[in-house]
């Protein structure tokens, strides 16, 4: 009997976690569509020649897109800890498909006028508040539904999610190229991604109901149990809260450099065509996502300050090694291995990032103090890695952007050296 209620718990977990990491792949398809597909809705809602709709698109694509993601962690971090890890996860995946679809269906700027960008900024403001309480909720929900042996493995797949996500624009935007015309996919095809992301939404948003609540949420309710707030978060918990912006810093800049960024440094620095560049950033993530769960599971084994310190070491030795070296290669296969070896150093970082957050905070005020310190980090740095990378290169001292990267690793660093081990030290234990 015991045994099979063992079996049965181990279930209910799986599905579980399965619920929770299945909605951050959605949300993350959904946002990363927006990016990979912005060539062909662009001149649907801003047409050539109207200055007013460029500005509207800019201020759309940089405002919405990260400044809307620190008042998303707010809003749905405090919502979260609450109503409910569960609840916190539905109504993320249900503002993301409410952008998506609106997005999906809003006429062009020649049937609607200036009604269309306006459609456009509002559908991005949910999906940037949705995306910003993604992070907290989703982290947090993992971290607490893993059991203490497995807690990093699982909450890894954050990560993982995340990166599929991305993968699964990428290959969505390939095919219609493939199966399309470019007049039609200018026209109308470029609704479909959108579309698709709504539905799968849809999907999640019925999985999401159906989730189990977390023990550590039920377990931090009472009547005299503390109201999570952003100025609670502040003034009863600043170490842990400035700990996760410092420890962020650095990881997420180099996420971003290793990632978004890179693509368009092969292109515009290496040499290679954006076929190439494609190509080669593509492999690269797609084993870096293999990476994730593997990292985690070590996390489980040797805790968790050990790889965050490698991160830190071998980012701040190897950072502009391989900046250097790849912007001089023309070979593919070099440059696919470089770009893995930074993939592969950020992953002490970013498989196990999240459970660390969740472990430094009390489950009563535990999804705001993981979502709200990363959503300002990732704003400040993540956010504008791009900006001071191609600030740099237009400057002419693009060397310069490689030890900032290796600068702000260099900083991360001395938190890490300086931070208790979560996993021996972890607040999750107390629920």
């Amino acid at each position: 009997m015991l045994m099979k209620n063992s079996v049965a718990d181990q279930k209910g977990r799986l599905k579980s976690i399965l619920g929770g990491s299945a909605g951050n792949m959605v949300e993350w398809y959904d946002w990363y569509v927006y990016s990979a597909f912005t060539l062909y809705f662009a001149p649907i809602f801003f047409p050539k020649g109207d200055q007013t709709a460029q500005l509207l698109n800019a201020a759309a694509v940089f405002a919405v897109g990260f400044l809307m993601r620190p008042i998303g962690a707010w809003i749905m971090g405090i919502y979260a800890d609450r109503k409910g890890r569960k609840a916190g996860l539905t109504l993320s995946v249900t503002l993301m498909c409410t952008g998506s679809l609106m997005i999906a269906v809003t006429p062009g700027y020649d049937s609607i006028g200036v009604l269309a960008p306006v459609i456009l900024i509002v559908a991005r403001l949910l999906q940037g508040i949705s995306v910003g309480g993604e992070y907290g909720a989703s982290a947090t929900y993992l971290s607490e539904m893993a059991g203490k042996s497995r807690r990093g493995f699982f909450s890894s797949f954050q990560y993982v999610t995340l990166i599929s996500g991305q993968l699964i624009a990428l290959a969505v935007l390939l095919i219609l190229q493939q199966a399309m015309s470019e007049q039609n996919l200018e026209a109308w095809g470029w609704r479909i991604p959108f579309a698709i992301g709504g539905v799968l939404a849809v999907i999640v948003f019925y999985l999401r109901r159906g989730l189990a609540e977390t023990e550590s949420y039920k377990n931090a309710q009472g009547a005299a149990a503390p109201r999570s707030s952003g100025l609670a978060l502040f003034t009863k918990y600043p170490r842990q809260a400035f700990t996760v912006i410092a420890l962020t810093a650095g990881g997420t800049l180099a996420f971003y450099v290793y990632t978004t960024y890179l693509q368009k440094f092969l292109v515009n620095t290496s040499g290679f065509s954006r076929e190439a560049a494609s190509q080669i950033t593509a492999a690269a993530l797609f084993v870096f996502m293999l990476l994730q769960p593997v990292a985690g599971a070590l996390s489980d084994k040797i805790g968790r300050k050990p790889l965050m310190v490698g991160f830190g070491i071998l980012g701040v030795l190897f950072t502009y090694l391989i900046f250097s070296t790849l912007a001089g290669t023309k070979d593919p296969y070099v440059a696919f291995a470089l770009c893995l070896a930074a993939l592969v150093i950020v992953t002490g970082y970013t498989s196990i990032n999240a459970v660390v957050k969740a472990e430094m905070f009390p489950a009563h005020i535990r999804a705001l103090g993981v979502a709200l310190p990363y959503a300002i980090a990732n704003t400040v740095f993540g956010g504008t890695a791009e900006y001071v990378a191609l600030w740099f290169k237009q400057a002419g001292i693009e060397y310069g952007f490689f030890w900032y990267v290796t600068a702000m690793i260099g900083l991360s660093l001395i938190v890490y050296l300086g931070m208790k081990d979560t996993r021996e030290h972890s607040l999750i234990h107390e629920d």
